[in-house]
């Protein structure tokens, strides 16, 4: 017998008030256990944060895969025909080919946080410095679809030099939550930009003050009810503080500029784009890394979110920020790198 739920919970059967009362208890024990998960999310872990740790634990019901890991050719594949079909100019293969491995975090929707650790395989006979290294963040929002796809097309150039003379970390999707929505969104799953989580100082006091006198409360733009609230930041501000960058390059859209915070000389131009100061917002990853931690953050704002730049401009940005590295961000002595370390 199939009993439709119209008509059973219509009726005032014995049988029919049992599953009501059911379905209903199922409801609310799912509900409780989703909210749960999010104040973990949104308030436990920068909790965690501010009485001091430098590194913030996942939970576990979050945790996914082992970091460093590249998961089963299945799930590889999966990760990959969802992102492709995503990104302009991307196929699976492409994705594939990018040797992508887990970081060990996990977006709420319980997609992976993927990325690429590049190690400096360009001749250094005689060098007595240890290579630069370089921080790559693609898709910070989901809706800016060339800003991850721009990334996979220079991941088939790190063998090439100057890049080979570097050391990268690369995630070209940070926020897969935002770009694998039904409709791609700024904003994570949870409803925060991520660009506004990073903990610059005071957060508390004018990232909220600054969304909603100047944004109106925009919820595009939602900088999260605490600093590094979100899986996505916190995974950033671990990989700062383990692989501690020399520089961090930003990709965007669709402002069709650079901007620059941090302590070196701006870039003038990279291909068609051109520098030119777009602000500091309370919670950015510039104001955090540039303003506040002195390592230089490039953000590259492609000039439109859906359509890639001709290759021959992916190409002239790539070379040109290549060349603006090699020329305004020097090489660490091994002594040097590691009394940071230790600082």
């Amino acid at each position: 017998m199939v009993l439709h739920s119209k008509t059973v919970f219509a009726n005032s059967s014995p049988l029919a008030i049992e599953l009501n009362q059911l379905t209903k208890e199922s409801a609310r024990v799912v509900g409780q256990r989703w909210r749960v998960q999010s104040l973990l999310c949104r308030f436990l872990f920068p909790l965690i944060g501010l009485v001091g740790l430098t590194s913030y634990p996942v939970a576990p019901a979050l945790a996914g895969g082992v970091a460093g890991k590249p998961g089963s050719p299945a799930a590889q594949a999966d990760w990959c025909n969802r992102l492709s079909r995503r990104l302009p100019g991307i196929s699976p293969v492409d994705c594939q080919n990018s040797a992508l491995v887990q970081t060990g975090f996990v977006s709420r929707n319980g997609f992976p946080i993927l990325m690429r650790d590049v190690s400096a395989s360009g001749r250094r006979e005689g060098k007595k410095t240890v290579p630069v290294r370089v921080l790559l963040l693609g898709g910070i929002h989901g809706d800016e679809l060339t800003s991850s796809a721009i990334v996979f097309e220079w991941l088939k150039k790190m063998k090439t030099s100057p890049a080979n003379n570097f050391e990268w970390k690369i995630v070209p999707v940070l926020n897969p939550d935002g770009l694998l929505a039904h409709k791609s969104t700024r904003v994570n799953s949870n409803g925060v930009d991520l660009n506004r989580n990073f903990p610059t100082p005071d957060w508390h006091k004018e990232a909220h003050n600054y969304w909603a006198r100047v944004t109106a409360k925009d919820p595009r733009r939602f900088p999260g009810n605490a600093p590094l609230s979100e899986i996505e930041t916190r995974w950033v501000d671990e990989a700062m503080q383990r692989f501690r960058p020399q520089v961090i390059i930003s990709v965007h859209a669709p402002f069709g500029v650079l901007d620059f915070d941090g302590p070196a000389v701006p870039p003038r131009k990279f291909g068609r784009l051109v520098y030119n100061r777009l602000g500091v917002y309370p919670g950015s990853l510039g104001n955090y890394s540039g303003a506040h931690k002195n390592i230089p953050v490039i953000t590259i704002e492609l000039p439109n979110s859906q359509t890639m730049p001709s290759d021959l401009e992916v190409q002239r940005i790539w070379q040109d920020m290549l060349t603006w590295i090699v020329r305004n961000v020097a090489e660490q002595s091994p002594s040097s790198r590691n009394r940071k370390k230790s600082n």
